[in-house]
């Protein structure tokens, strides 16, 4: 058993620590990350779960809303009884009952240009699952300046996207592919299971940069159609003239 970890922590990752690209110096360093996930919604949910099932020692919680009936459809840290409550708070119970080892920070607020490097810079890695273009843009411009790897996922209706970026000189950042804000749009359906598999990729390629692998989707896109079960990659290039990372 490794002195850094308990009996019981041994056996909850017993099958973590079996993977030859995990093993116990991959468990320490999911232990030893700190990540924030922006967003407890569909997406976030997803993600959250199974990052604290991994034994993410630090994870971050940024949602600055409450609870809704609507949510029930897909957003699955929460049930009937959370009705009305902050979800930050909703989440901290749920996620502590699946891990107690995990450090829970909660943020319940909506970030903005005055709060975000704040809340951001300390992190290892920020995870976007956030449900707007301008929150989207605005932790994307943050993590590149600040030089933190974001992995960045959507959804609507039956089609999800995830992307990742890497702040590195060469790499592509995410206004490179959305340069601005696009026209704002009306709301529309989501599959709440297609919001589910989205938050578990974007779950396991953050897991994987925390090993300290590299990730394909760092210069391409991952195009989801759960109509047609197709996953697709589209290639993403840096754009000389991007406002954020051009000349």
């Amino acid at each position: 058993m490794p002195p850094d970890f308990s009996e019981e922590e041994n056996r909850r990752y017993a099958r973590n620590i079996m993977l030859p690209q995990v093993g116990i110096d991959g468990q320490k360093r999911w232990r030893d990350a700190r990540v924030a996930v922006v967003g407890a919604g569909g997406i976030g949910s997803a993600a959250l779960y199974y990052l604290a099932a991994a034994g993410v020692g630090r994870i971050g919680i940024i949602d600055g809303d409450a609870v809704e009936t609507s949510n029930l459809q897909r957003q699955i840290l929460y049930d009937t009884h959370d009705l009305g409550r902050r979800k930050v708070e909703s989440a901290w119970e749920s996620l502590t009952a699946l891990n107690p080892h995990c450090v829970l920070k909660l943020q319940d607020k909506r970030l903005d240009a005055v709060n975000i490097r704040d809340i951001l810079k300390e992190n290892d890695l920020v995870l976007d699952a956030s449900d707007n273009f301008a929150t989207r843009l605005l932790v994307a411009d943050c993590c590149w300046r600040e030089k933190i790897p974001l992995v960045s996922a959507a959804v609507g209706g039956f089609q999800g996207l995830l992307l990742v970026m890497d702040p590195e000189p060469g790499n592509p950042c995410y206004r490179c592919l959305l340069p601005q804000e696009p026209a704002p749009s009306g709301r529309e359906g989501i599959l709440g299971a297609v919001a589910g598999v989205m938050g578990c990729l974007q779950a396991t390629e953050a897991l994987k940069l925390l090993l300290g692998r590299k990730s394909d989707l760092t210069r391409q896109l991952l195009s989801y159609d759960a109509l047609r079960c197709r996953f697709r990659h589209l290639k993403r290039e840096k754009n000389p003239d991007c406002p954020l990372c051009g000349q």
